[in-house]
């Protein structure tokens, strides 16, 4: 991967064709998505055209559409209103409109409406009245209205109905005779409040017994024969402002006209938060709330102010969030364990290591493998993701020979795939370089063999891809849109911009460069989140003689750099071309020239990424490193 040849990275020859055997057009069409789609703040899927997006989006409740670029929300179909029954709510008792909510909440007792743009209730059909007969009350027995506990009443002899905002007698249907020969009867009820209760608590008519326990808070009554709680006194409603306890109330209005007072207040009945003044949509620092605002706009106008910020419902529903880390990927471009462990504890914040472990042996789909199980199983231990890479020993002829036989990509791929499950790796990362152009559709339909047989067993497979050009890349062995339909990752190899073979100096991977290649790979329709940008940790230094002509050039390691420097003569300027430092210095009568990498041009190649919303980066490759490059990377990623 370091001297990689990339067929296509030099002028293409006129005589290449594609795989199909005919030149087909270089303008594609720019697939680049530019908005995303969320259910909640899961990505469902992402889109080059609006129209598109919004109507996906439409399939599923609580989505939204976003740009890209900004983050904007353009469209989402959050509900505005919530039923609840007591506390509990449901995911399918959202809805759009009020009418449509109360429908739905007519269905159940003890059942609200909130306003989620609002605070507190819009609806609710919470008892306002109860009916007995006797001192007997059933679940059904409770109403909204006055008139409705009447018309139930009414059906039965011996009724009586409490106003349950002040637990008061306001209605009955016994006859004063038959109220006056229960009162000459033997006491049946007595009043306690608390388990207090006086000589002179105890009636023998209910009515009675209910005047005496309205005079005292927190009373109860007691059928003395049956020594059931026939009634009761006690506020059911507590008022709470946070966490601190205010005052209780009888009348669940007086509970709630009290709660408006105070900010973030809460009513519980029956130890259980039954009504809130809560902003419907709360802002967090990673566990820290910082800000609470009735309408998502204004959440999101806010959050977007500050890192690992996230916008959460009143049930805790994260609707937003910009939590997400660059995955960091490192390869080892070797297979021995003491090499590939002193690679990693090398590093701070890496996530993915991929040791160089498999090969394709031969034309007939032998794999070479140099995996070790001992060494995966450490680096799991560790906590790192481990995708082994699979090369194809740059070999073009060999290559073609192999994706001409079904039998022999059947044999590799089976081979591949199952010692990888035995090893327990979650993927593998695909290295095939130096593919010849009429190889392009074979190479398509062998990678898609691959990735179905690894789907099946659970495995995701990540391919390496040179960085190339819009304008050529139907001529080259990658048909990148396809290839991203396929695989979970694509990784850039964006280096080599100039490489061993080039005939003049330059960068090895310019920013701008770079940048283009994070747009051409979106320009081909590949999702962002699949997306791995490829970071250099070398350079190519070049030797110029006296009359400037090229005379040959080596590879430096990022982390000789800082040695090399330190003992030449060097000078530094700053080239506007690749937005990098130009290294200059003199010896022996030839001039050597390189363009620098450092923490500065690694970070920039971090800042794109972030930039265009990407999976991660990859490092080729660890060993080339400086410890001080790593805590950057864990400081920025």
């Amino acid at each position: 991967m370091l001297a990689s040849t990339l067929l296509f990275t030099v002028a293409i020859p006129h005589q290449v064709h594609a795989a199909s055997g005919t030149v087909t057009s270089s303008a594609a069409t720019d697939k680049t998505t530019k908005y995303r789609v969320y259910q909640y703040n899961q990505v469902l899927m992402e889109f080059a055209n609006y129209k598109q997006a919004e109507s996906y989006a439409k399939g599923f409740t609580n989505s939204h559409v976003e740009e890209i670029g900004s983050r904007k929300w353009l469209w989402n179909n959050f509900p505005r209103y919530q039923v609840f029954q007591k506390d509990t709510s449901l995911p399918e008792w959202q809805f759009a409109t009020l009418d449509a909510a109360i429908a739905e909440a007519k269905k159940w007792s003890y059942a609200s409406v909130r306003d989620l743009g609002s605070t507190g209730w819009v609806w609710n059909n919470y008892p306002r009245y109860q009916v007995y007969q006797d001192d007997i009350t059933l679940d059904t027995w409770k109403f909204t209205t006055l008139n409705d506990a009447i018309a139930e009443a009414k059906k039965w002899g011996g009724a009586h109905i409490i106003d349950l905002s002040d637990n008061r007698w306001i209605w009955d249907n016994i006859p004063n005779a038959e109220k006056k020969s229960l009162r000459d009867g033997a006491a049946v009820y007595k009043v306690f409040q608390g388990t207090f209760s006086a000589d002179n608590w105890e009636f023998a008519y209910l009515e009675d017994a209910i005047i005496e326990a309205l005079k005292w808070n927190g009373s109860t009554i007691i059928n003395i024969n049956t020594k059931n709680t026939v009634y009761s006194n006690i506020k059911p409603y507590k008022v709470y402002q946070n966490d601190t306890f205010l005052q209780d109330f009888v009348s669940l209005d007086d509970a709630a006209d009290y709660a408006r007072l105070w900010g973030h207040s809460s009513i519980f009945m029956e130890g259980r938060k039954i009504w809130n003044n809560y902003a419907s949509y709360q802002v967090y620092q990673n566990t820290a709330l910082i800000g609470e605002f009735q309408s998502i706009p204004d959440a999101l106008n806010y959050s977007v102010q500050y890192s690992n910020a996230s916008i959460q419902t009143l049930d805790h529903r994260l609707i937003w969030d910009n939590f997400k880390k660059l995955q960091v990927w490192g390869w080892n471009g070797v297979s021995g364990s003491d090499t590939i462990k002193a690679h990693v504890n090398g590093t701070i914040g890496l996530d993915v290591d991929s040791p160089s472990y498999f090969e394709l042996a031969d034309a007939e789909g032998n794999l070479k493998d140099s995996s070790n199980p001992d060494t995966v199983t450490w680096l799991q231990k560790q906590g790192y993701t481990v995708y082994p890479l699979v090369s194809n020993q740059f070999n073009s002829s060999l290559t073609t020979q192999f994706l001409s036989n079904a039998a022999a990509q059947d044999k590799f791929i089976q081979a591949l795939v199952n010692r990888s499950v035995q090893l327990g790796v979650p993927g593998i990362n695909v290295d095939f370089e130096s593919l010849a152009g009429s190889d392009r559709n074979a190479f398509t339909a062998f990678i898609s063999k691959l990735t179905t047989y690894a789907h099946e067993k659970n495995l995701k497979i990540s391919i390496d891809l040179p960085r190339g050009s819009v304008k050529w890349n139907h001529l080259s062995a990658f048909d990148h849109e396809k290839l991203g339909g396929l695989v979970d990752y694509i990784v850039i190899m964006a280096y080599d911009q100039h490489y061993k073979g080039s005939t003049s100096p330059g960068s090895v991977a310019g920013i701008p460069w770079t940048d283009g290649g994070i747009q051409e790979f979106l320009s081909y329709g590949i999702p962002r989140d699949k997306i791995i940008l490829g970071i250099p940790y070398y350079v190519r230094e070049w030797k110029l003689d006296s009359s400037g002509s090229l005379q040959g050039n080596r590879t430096l390691l990022l982390k000789d750099i800082p040695a090399l420097i330190a003992s030449k003569k060097t000078t530094q300027t700053w080239d506007k071309t690749f937005e990098q430092y130009r290294v200059e210095y003199q010896e022996n009568g030839f001039t050597y020239v390189f363009w620098l990498e450092n923490e500065a041009t690694v970070k920039a190649r971090l800042d794109l990424a972030k930039k265009y919303d990407l999976a991660g980066v990859a490092a080729w490759r660890l060993g080339y490193d400086q410890p001080d490059l790593w805590k950057m990377i864990l400081q920025n990623k």
